[in-house]
This record gives structure tokens, C-alpha cells and sequence, in this order.
């Protein structure tokens, strides 16, 4: 069955691993490569991030552009990036209202959208290093998510599974969660664009169990 997937990113961000054959790589061109990717499966790409000037743009107007794109989608992909925030306050960005939209259910002419599946896909900064947000410890065979470097409503939708206390091992002194305890599924780029059907699947499976997950809709 083909999904509807939204891209949400830093379409600016230059913080990160270059491409082949791109001289100035920044996250836009990595949503072309996903566009690429879903272009040759079931998938249908939707829509995109134009970056457009929030400062002037009143809460109504946001709503209306974010309904309009992401209403008839299933499946929101989250392109986390070193620079994906900047220091204005995160409800003048336009990612965390692309969030807020996407975790939203909306009802337009008849019809009501449910809560999409949410995927961040973790893009590898200019040194190609995830440790800005991922740090692996083969030790414990875990992995370690900074989430305070994400926007505040990415965050609060990870590691939100109602019980995920019931799910948790330890290793040298550390609490590691089993399991899926988050909403927001992380996976790094270079996983994703090889397994990208099992990540999307993976994403929409959290989302047949959404009442599991305590989920924060509102930008802050």
C-alpha cells in the first residue's frame, strides 16, 4: 500500500556530510534523495519545506499551509541535523509546527486525518559523525540519544511509551530502554537509505499503537 510522506528539515542547514557531486551540500539535497528513494518504491513524496519567513505569518495562516500539505499524509520523516535549530524561539521554526501538525488529528470537508506516523532520520554532520545526537556504547551494546539538542515537541514524543519502565536493562550503572519506548523512531541515514521500506513499516507499526505513547502535540 503506498504511503503519503511529508519531509520536515532545515532546508539551510549546511552542517552536514557532503554529497557526491554536490559542491555546497546542505539537508535540501538530502531530501532529494529521499524523494528519489520513494520514487522508486510504492511511496509518494508530499510536499516540502519552502522555508519561508515565519515571523509575519499569524498562527491561522501556519495551520492553514501545514493542514493544506500534511492532512493526507500517513507518514512524517524528520530530518534531525547538527544545525536544524537556530537561536530564534522554536514557535518562529518552521519544523517543530510541522511536528505539531503531523501528531494532530485534522478534520477538513468531511474527512479526518489521524495522528501520522513520525520517523527521524538522522542525517551525519561535516565530519560524517552522528555523535551530536548519537553516541554508540558497544560496551553495553546501546546507543545514547542527546535529545536536548532537538526541538522541544521531538523530544517530549521520545522515549514516552507509557511503560517504558517496564522494559529496561542495566549496564554499568547506566538505564538502558528496550524496546520501542519512543514515538519518534530514530535511525541514522545511512541505515535508512538502505533498509527504507523496514524503517517506514517500523514507524507505521508505532503508529497502530499510539495509545501506548504519552504524545505532546502543542509547540512550545
Amino acid at each position: 500500500m503506498a504511503n503519503k510522506i511529508f519531509v520536515s528539515y532545515k532546508y539551510l542547514d549546511s552542517l552536514v556530510q557532503s554529497l557526491p557531486n554536490e559542491s555546497a551540500t546542505t539537508a535540501r539535497h538530502y531530501v532529494d534523495e529521499i524523494e528519489k528513494l520513494l520514487g522508486v518504491g510504492d511511496h509518494i513524496f508530499k510536499g516540502e519545506n519552502d522555508d519561508e519567513d515565519m515571523g509575519t505569518l499569524a498562527d491561522s495562516t501556519i495551520g492553514s499551509k501545514l493542514g493544506d500539505k500534511i492532512f493526507d499524509s500517513s507518514v512524517t520523516i524528520v530530518l534531525v541535523s547538527k544545525g536544524m535549530k537556530n537561536a530564534s524561539p522554536e514557535t518562529d521554526q518552521w519544523i517543530p509546527w510541522e511536528i505539531s501538525y503531523s501528531l494532530k488529528e485534522q478534520s477538513r470537508e468531511g474527512g479526518k486525518s489521524k495522528t501520522n506516523a513520525v520517523l527521524a532520520v538522522v542525517i551525519p554532520d561535516e565530519n560524517g559523525s552522528y555523535d551530536y545526537y548519537m553516541t554508540s556504547n558497544p560496551t553495553c551494546d546501546s546507543i545514547s540519544y542527546h535529545t536536548s539538542k532537538l526541538f522541544q515537541i521531538l523530544r517530549e514524543n521520545m522515549f514516552n511509551h507509557k511503560k517504558k519502565e517496564e522494559s529496561i536493562r542495566e549496564c554499568n550503572g547506566t538505564k538502558i530502554y528496550e524496546g520501542r519506548p519512543s514515538f519518534i523512531h530514530s535511525v541514522k541515514w545511512e541505515h535508512f537509505i538502505i533498509h527504507i521500506n523496514t524503517y517506514i513499516n517500523i514507524a507505521l507499526e508505532i503508529r497502530q499503537n499510539v495509545d501506548q505513547y504519552e504524545l505532546v502535540k502543542t509547540v512550545k
